[in-house]
């Protein structure tokens, strides 16, 4: 019972434990889950994104190719000078181009010194050389299609936004060198729009050239900056030149971002869009909240009703431990009671038993009696030594503290073996009468505690009528606890299979009605202070109650009362087999070797006298040391060992378990009259004479337990 206390407490705890240990494992794995979940999500939004960018890059610069070809067109194979005299022609058809784009600032058209011939800015425009510009002097030595330059501030007197060059050459027939074509593109164009795609926090967009120029960021940069191309960016573009995606520490402000790059056709053009890790991270985060704001009070909840649960069931086992200490000490209170009214008989049948005893040996010291008289006395000693022996056996049985441990039995039997018992307790100015059924009522329950029951209720009987008068006992079988009286105890009707009914009636007083309800409350006693405890009548109530009974009364003041005890009854065939008896004559020794150990020596002399009448080969020692010497000088000297179980220091129960651990293959019979260590561990697989024990008893045990003969040389030893 205390190790599924404890089992059940350490379940609890290990609950409590795995109440926070598995949410916690299931809220990481969960974690991790949705983590990687998110970063996919995230990786596929920047490639949308991206493609967004990508598709919007590639129209831009396409739309302004297309145009810078169709300028190329208007002034083929037109010398400077007549494309001066049409500049206000032309300055309107560049100011209608560059308003029909918003991505464009101007349009220009240069001679071979850099100065400007026309542009959609000025009409005419300034004498100003602009040779110094990349996207002037990239086509001087050679042709090299579409340049697009690097971000540049306007040169007085023009102004207004930053911008970057997109030009082609201009060239004659034999490829000579005339001049640029150039359109002057705003970075901001391209910053707007990505302002306007980019409204998930963390967004990022940037675009640049391929040696690492950058032409467009967003968020926007105060500065001009250049990715170094040996960078982590430059190496990851090297690797994957087309697109590619990377978690990176962009190099113009540090943060973290997850980013992904694709190459604009053709052009040496690269765009990229991106999200902060951190704007990632708070995306899971928020997500994993959502979670927390349900799981965290869960858990708690179930951690507090599992520690409330674990604290309940300490307090409840607590109470069932102060509880059974409480029951056990009433059971022993209830056995001291029952064993001090038992005393008194005991000592006068003891006495008058010892008197049979010390008269017969008296007359058997006469001289010259005959025969038919000395067997006489002899039987008179041995039926009062038996009569002890039953009468020690009972009170050893009676007395022994112990849970209970059901066991079937009949009680008509068991009641007939307490007659003797009763008889000493209740005395001889008290008639017992006992009525018993010719068929077995068998039962399933503690014998010690039903002896104990019907001792308490004879006693309670014994009292009730002043130590006068008579008792009759009853044993019947009943189908059920009659209703008229199972209300009187506080119980219900008993539904099962039947019952056996144990009745002790007797002659006294009787019990008043206002009293009948308290009878089996413990402590309850209407008897005179030292006359009783009142626990008598509550061992019988609760040992009926653990064993699925009942017990009632029926009673009437000076008609005497009627308890009866109710028992469920079981099969007959659960009965255990009981062995017959032995009554075979002692067998003899034929020079069989025994090691007797006995403190007592009288006891000792005693049957070391009578075995070696017998044949047997004695070999008589006080004490388990001496006797373990003689068995390690010569372990074949002795065919069996017969030892006393209480002796000083070594016990003859550490004897055998000496003679087992060593290995010596000598069997070994114990005798003892009473042994608490036997009493709570059993012999332990040894053989066991219990004491008063007989000559011809001892005989039979000794040759069953002895090892066979040995043989040597042919010839048994």
């Amino acid at each position: 019972m205390q190790g599924a206390q404890r089992n059940s407490l350490i379940l609890l705890q290990w609950m409590m434990a795995a109440s926070l240990a598995l949410p916690i494992a299931l809220f990481a794995i969960a974690s991790t889950i949705s983590y990687n979940s998110t970063l996919d999500i995230a990786d596929r939004e920047i490639e949308r994104t991206l493609d967004v960018a990508h598709e919007h890059a590639l129209k831009v610069f396409e739309t302004i190719d297309r145009s810078l070809a169709e300028l190329s067109e208007v002034v083929r194979d037109l010398p400077d000078d007549v494309i001066r005299s049409r500049e206000p022609v032309l300055h309107r058809r560049l100011r209608q181009l560059t308003d029909a784009l918003p991505q464009l600032k101007s349009a220009w058209i240069f001679d071979a010194n850099g100065k400007s011939l026309v542009n959609s800015l000025a009409s005419p425009p300034p004498d100003q050389s602009f040779a110094d510009r990349d996207y002037f002097y990239a086509h001087v030595d050679q042709s090299i299609g579409t340049f697009i330059g690097a971000s540049l501030t306007p040169r007085q007197p023009y102004q207004g936004a930053r911008f970057f060059g997109v030009s082609r050459r201009r060239s004659t027939d034999d490829g000579s060198f005339i001049g640029v074509i150039q359109a002057s593109v705003l970075p901001e164009y391209f910053e707007s729009f990505y302002a306007r795609i980019g409204t998930d926090p963390g967004s990022f967009f940037a675009m640049g050239r391929a040696d690492g120029v950058l032409l467009a960021h967003f968020p926007r940069l105060d500065r001009e900056f250049r990715l170094d191309p040996s960078g982590p960016v430059g190496r990851s573009i090297a690797a994957r030149p087309d697109h590619g995606l990377m978690t990176i520490a962009w190099p113009s402000d540090g943060i973290e971002r997850r980013i992904g790059y694709r190459r604009v056709a053709e052009y040496p053009i690269y765009v990229s869009a991106g999200l902060e890790t951190s704007a990632i991270r708070a995306r899971w985060l928020a997500t994993m909240s959502q979670h927390l704001v349900f799981g965290v009070p869960a858990t708690a909840l179930l951690f507090i009703l599992l520690a409330f649960a674990f604290r309940r069931t300490q307090h409840l086992q607590l109470e069932a431990a102060r509880r059974r200490e409480a029951e056990e000490a009433l059971k022993h209170s209830q056995r001291l009671e029952a064993l001090g009214q038992l005393t008194g008989g005991v000592a006068h049948d003891f006495n008058n038993l010892l008197t049979v005893i010390r008269a017969s040996v008296d007359l058997l010291n006469r001289p010259q009696i005959s025969e038919e008289r000395r067997q006489r006395y002899i039987t008179a000693i041995a039926e009062a030594v038996a009569r002890a022996a039953k009468l020690t056996s009972q009170l050893l049985a009676f007395a022994r503290r112990q849970t209970l441990k059901p066991e079937v039995f009949d009680i008509g039997d068991r009641m007939q073996s307490l007659r003797d018992m009763l008889a000493t307790l209740l005395g001889s100015a008290i008639e017992i009468v006992t009525q018993l059924p010719t068929e077995p009522c068998l039962v399933n329950a503690d014998a010690g505690q039903f002896e104990t029951a019907i001792i308490n209720m004879a006693t309670n009987a014994r009292d009730a009528m002043q130590g006068k008068g008579r008792i009759v006992f009853t044993v019947h079988a009943a189908t059920n606890v009659p209703d008229t009286l199972a209300h009187l105890s506080g119980s219900q009707t008993l539904k099962n299979l039947g019952f056996v009914c144990v009745t002790v009636s007797d002659s006294g007083i009787g019990i008043p009605a206002a009293q009948l309800g308290r009878i089996f409350e413990p402590f309850f006693t209407t008897k005179q202070v030292g006359q009783g405890t009142g626990l008598g009548l509550s061992q019988v109530f609760g040992f009926a109650r653990q064993s699925g009974g009942e017990v009632t009364v029926v009673s009437e003041v000076g008609q005497g009362s009627t308890f009866s005890l109710y028992l469920p009854r079981v099969p007959a065939a659960l009965l255990p087999r009981s062995q017959a008896p032995t009554t075979a004559p002692a067998i003899a020794g034929s020079g069989m070797s025994v090691l007797v150990v006995e403190d007592n020596i009288e006891l000792g002399n005693f049957a070391a006298d009578g075995l070696t009448e017998l044949g047997y080969s004695i070999t008589l020692v006080d004490n388990a040391t001496d006797a373990l010497t003689e068995l390690l000088g010569d372990p074949d000297r002795f065919d069996v060992v017969f030892s006393d179980v209480v002796m000083p220091g070594m016990t003859g129960l550490d004897l055998a378990q000496a003679i087992r651990d060593r290995c010596i293959g000598v069997p070994i019979v114990l005798t003892t009259g009473y042994s608490h260590a036997l009493s709570q561990d059993g012999v332990a697989g040894f053989e066991l004479v219990q004491k008063p024990y007989s000559i011809e008893e001892l005989s039979r045990i000794l040759h069953q337990a002895a090892r066979p003969k040995r043989v040597r040389d042919g010839a048994a030893e």
